[in-house]
């Protein structure tokens, strides 16, 4: 993959590197505000919200990588 990218004229990337790659880390910001915001309603508790807004992204996380051992074992 590293070789067809160096392959490719630099000026024929629709896009720039360094933004794909804030890509992920936005969002995750936004899933972490989403999820703590979403406890939050529910909740009305801060505490309560914070705890589920950090501790939610981490078992999605291990629940993903399940899900997609499951995936590859069905061969799709």
């Amino acid at each position: 993959m590293t070789e067809i990218l160096q392959s490719i004229p630099r000026s024929a990337l629709p896009f720039d590197l360094s933004i794909r790659a804030f890509k992920p880390l936005t969002y995750g910001v936004m899933h972490l505000i989403v999820a703590i915001s979403v406890a939050y309603a529910l909740t009305q508790n801060w505490k309560a919200s914070l705890a589920i807004g950090l501790i939610e992204p981490a078992v999605q996380t291990i629940a993903y990588t399940f899900h997609e051992r499951a995936w590859t074992k069905k061969g799709a």
